[in-house]
């Protein structure tokens, strides 16, 4: 009976971590790439979460795991995602679903095997995998840089990497028209992106973006139920990898995002868990941050909800200052008015020096709450 292993590579992005997901590929394992931001101890706790076969590191140490769990014949990849409950779930993708979502993306973006892909993104996440991927199944020549780097961006772009995936956070970093073409996901995308820029919708659970400037890519399906988003794609996960999916059984999958067709292209709001209810009313913080972010001196802008006695939550925007001198709530609050109704205005202003974030240039909820 053959088992299939499920291989840890705690590795940086390389040729070495490429050479080892084709091996475990033609060997019938699987992959699961470590996140090389994590501390040593939050690692250790990860592997014993998603219980791999064996832990292979940069040295090519091999670790076997005491506590492992095979996969099934097709599995091909487990990546970790902490979802709203901050709870790693390995999401496991077979080789068929990491192809589909290729194939409907090179389609969508008139690409081939010829076009020259820079790997700047994490591999423990499925934005920077799946550029590995294309290199790996298409033979996509590729640059590989372990961290993003400005200097070593332009670099690669001068040896002839033209395609990239990047999120809000990285895209600032750079000039855009370095590129032919950038795949823009992760985190809420700012205005008044150049025409190279393409925006993705999409998850872990789909391998990433389904839909590219609203318009879904052909072959997937979404609708709008009691105002979730729900998929139906070829490359949508099988499993998580403690045995559950919330699929349906006609293969629906419900994303927990919030959203509506605007003139046949998604408009995503946000997550449901994200809604703000104060006084009985519901507030989206992605409108409310749209208004916020046109203010004058105000750089970038989060709004959440904290609990509140009175009002159940309270309406909170931490603002990074452009100026010398950080704008008034008052100010803030009137400009809000003008354009969402007076219960959408924050009533509390938090300044920060910055905006933390993940290494997928999401918003770190956690560690932005606790500042001051």
């Amino acid at each position: 009976m053959i088992v299939n292993r499920l291989i840890a590579l705690d590795m940086p992005a390389s040729t070495k971590l490429a050479n080892h997901v084709r091996s475990a590929w033609e060997a019938g394992d699987a992959v699961f790439p470590i996140d090389q931001r994590l501390p040593q101890a939050a690692k250790n706790a990860l592997v014993a979460q998603i219980k791999p076969s064996l832990v292979i590191d940069e040295t090519g140490n091999i670790v076997n795991g005491s506590d492992s769990e095979p996969t099934e014949e097709h599995d091909a990849l487990v990546i970790a995602t902490s979802g709203s409950t901050g709870t790693p779930k390995g999401v496991i993708h077979t080789h068929d679903s990491i192809q589909a979502l290729l194939n409907m993306s090179q389609a969508r973006l008139n690409a081939d095997s010829s076009t020259h892909w820079l790997l700047c993104l994490p591999v423990s996440h499925v934005a920077g995998f799946s550029v590995l991927a294309r290199s790996i199944l298409f033979g996509n020549p590729i640059s590989i840089l372990p961290t993003f780097e400005e200097a070593e961006v332009i670099t690669k772009v001068n040896s002839g990497a033209t395609h990239v995936s990047l999120v809000p956070t990285t895209l600032r970093r750079i000039d855009p028209a370095m590129f032919d073409l950038i795949l823009l996901g992760g985190a809420a995308a700012p205005a008044d992106l150049p025409e190279n820029v393409i925006t993705t919708y999409g998850m872990t659970e789909t391998f990433g973006g389904i839909a590219y400037n609203g318009e879904p890519l052909d072959g997937v399906q979404m609708r709008i139920r009691h105002e979730l988003i729900e998929v139906r794609t070829p490359s949508l996960f099988r499993t998580y990898r403690c045995s559950t999916n919330p699929t349906s059984v006609d293969g629906w999958y419900p994303t927990g995002d919030s959203g509506m067709f605007d003139d046949n292209a998604l408009q995503v709001f946000g997550r449901l868990d994200d809604m703000i209810i104060s006084g009985g009313e519901n507030v989206w913080p992605s409108a409310v941050e749209k208004v916020v972010s046109t203010f004058p001196g105000i750089e970038r802008v989060v709004v959440s909800g904290i609990d509140d006695e009175q009002w159940g939550q309270r309406v909170v925007a931490w603002i990074v200052s452009s100026g010398a001198s950080a704008p008034t709530l008052e100010n803030v609050r009137q400009h809000v008015k003008q354009q969402l109704p007076s219960y959408c205005a924050p009533t509390e202003l938090r300044i920060v020096p910055a905006i933390p974030t993940t290494s997928l240039g999401k918003v770190d909820m956690h560690a932005l709450r606790k500042m001051q």
